[in-house]
Order: C-alpha cells, then sequence, then structure tokens
C-alpha cells in the first residue's frame, strides 16, 4: 500500500459507501498477527492515502492491557484524533465492563474504548451488558441466523441499540447462505437497528477463494463487502428479496458502475448519493477485517479507488 499522505481522488459515491468502513481485526484469524504486528500496521494505515477508509481498532476484553504496552508510544506520537477501539467481550460481561472502563480512565483522552462487541443468545444477556454499560460506549450484538434471530433483533430495537452479523470464518460451514444475511438485513431495517458485520469480507465481491494464508488452504466462497453494503442500500429501497439475494450472489465487478453521484449495478438499479448516505447511516455501519491492505488493493485493481 502507499502509505505516503497525499490528496486521492474518490468519487464521492465511493466514499460514502465505504467511509470510516473496515474495522482492523488483524489480531483475529485467519491473519491472526502479533499484537506489535498489529498496532504497527493500524498506526501505518491511519497515515495512508485510504486512512478515510479506516474504522476502528479490534482486540479483546482480556488483551486491552498488551495492547496499549504495544501501541503507548504510537498513541502519543500520533498528530491525529484520539485511537478508537472496537473491544470483543469476552464470557464473563461484568469483568468485560470492569476492563473497558478501567482502561477508558486510563487512557481515555488518547485511546477511547467506544466500541463494545458482544455475542447475545438471550434478552437477558442484552440486558446483562446494557446495565453496566458505560456512557458514550456503543454496543453491537451479534445475533445468530435461524431460531431465535427475530426475537433479539425486536428486543435490539426496543432498547435502541445494534446488532452484529457474522459473514464468515476459516471454513466453508461458517459462511451464511445469501439468503440468510438478506433476512438478517431487511429485518433490521424494518427495526431501525444499525449493524455491523465481521469476518470473511476480505474481497470486494463475491468469489471462491482460500478461506486462509495457509498452504494449501481449504477453499470457499466468500462473500463480498461491496455486495453486502450495496444490497443493504437497496434493501432499504424496499427491493424484493429474491434480487438482494441476486445482488449478494453476483461475482462480476464489471456490471456494478460508480459515478461521482451515483452507483449502478447491472444498468436497471442504481442508488443515488444521498440513498447511499442514508444507508450507512441507519444501516451498515462497518465491517470487521483481519487484512486493511487486501481490501485496498482489490479495489485498486477494479479502478474503484
Amino acid at each position: 500500500m502507499d502509505t505516503q499522505p497525499r490528496e486521492v481522488i474518490v468519487k464521492q459515491s465511493v466514499r460514502a459507501l465505504l467511509a470510516g468502513a473496515i474495522d482492523y481485526a488483524g489480531l483475529f484469524p485467519p491473519s491472526q498477527l502479533a499484537m506489535s504486528e498489529a498496532v504497527l500496521n493500524y498506526a501505518t494505515y491511519r497515515n495512508s492515502n485510504y486512512a478515510w477508509m479506516l474504522g476502528r481498532f479490534v482486540v479483546t476484553a482480556a488483551r486491552l492491557d498488551e495492547f496499549y504496552e504495544s501501541a503507548g508510544d504510537f498513541i502519543q506520537r500520533d498528530p491525529l484524533d484520539r485511537w478508537h477501539i472496537a473491544v470483543v467481550a469476552g464470557e464473563d460481561i461484568v469483568e468485560t465492563l470492569k476492563q473497558v472502563e478501567l482502561f477508558n480512565t486510563r487512557h481515555g483522552e488518547q485511546a477511547i474504548c467506544d466500541v463494545l462487541e458482544v455475542r447475545a443468545n438471550s434478552v437477558s444477556k442484552i440486558e446483562n451488558t446494557l446495565n453496566g454499560l458505560c456512557p458514550g460506549t456503543t454496543a453491537y450484538f451479534e445475533v445468530k441466523m435461524g431460531d431465535g434471530m427475530s426475537e433479539l433483533i425486536a428486543a435490539l430495537a426496543e432498547r435502541g441499540q445494534r446488532a452484529k452479523i457474522r459473514t464468515g470464518g476459516i471454513t466453508p460451514e461458517t459462511f451464511p447462505a445469501p439468503s440468510e444475511i438478506v433476512q438478517f438485513v431487511r429485518e433490521c431495517l424494518a427495526a431501525n437497528v444499525p449493524f455491523k458485520a465481521t469476518a470473511g469480507l476480505h474481497h470486494p465481491i463475491r468469489c471462491f477463494r482460500p478461506l486462509t494464508y495457509e498452504e494449501e488452504s481449504v477453499m470457499g466462497r466468500m462473500h463480498g463487502f461491496l455486495n453486502l453494503f450495496l444490497m443493504t442500500g437497496f434493501a432499504r429501497e424496499g427491493y424484493r428479496p429474491s434480487l438482494l439475494e441476486d445482488l449478494m450472489e453476483e461475482e462480476f465487478d464489471e456490471v456494478f458502475r460508480f459515478e461521482d453521484q451515483s452507483v449502478t449495478w447491472r444498468d436497471d438499479h442504481v442508488l443515488s448519493l444521498w440513498q447511499i448516505e442514508q444507508s450507512r447511516k441507519t444501516g451498515i455501519q462497518s465491517f470487521g477485517s483481519c487484512s486493511f491492505d487486501e481490501p485496498v488493493a482489490d479495489l485498486q485493481t477494479l479502478g474503484i479507488l
């Protein structure tokens, strides 16, 4: 990646669609980097040409102290604003909330844990989290596909909270079907529940690729983050589920056309700049990726960046 700060001309529609979209999760599989390497990468990305696409640094609650040991010097020398951290909660939510509060008390002026990601398999887990959530912290509750999903999304809507969907992993069976993702997105939009995604979204367009960076890695069909972000925009405009599923399954980049004020899919379906902005505001917020270089390089190859 070209890390020299300079002006990069990017279409307004692309900026609206992808601003702050990539939460950097280099500590997690399949990259699973050492803390020092992940921190160095994030510091570099913050000062790169594509810093506008970069979201939060993702770390587990149990590694917050280790994170600051590696990142403290970078954070103190950083001329930009505070580092923003997304914390993945441990099994003990009370302990996680204590760890987040302590970190923010010690370091909040320079690095702030302002997002908490929690696996929620029950309404009581949501309530227990909210009872101890620090002011200024936004929680995303990961819900599973299938039975119980609708109930949990409704519970999040009643409490003004946000959802999270797992869109992949390191084995084929961890990738939900396009229809399941469409259902999740439509239910979140109908309930006014903003959401984020995580895992399996390294590439812009749906593709068949190795699922890890290991030699002889198992291959699998990976969802594309452009597919997901644009599908959310069209879902918000009331497109029927079958068409949204077709968009999630789209594997040809040439059918997407980015203009300054709009994005077109298959010549017939258009999202205006305003519609894209609203989709990001009320729908998909970001996605976690163990790589930042890979999404940027792919977008450059496609001529989008």
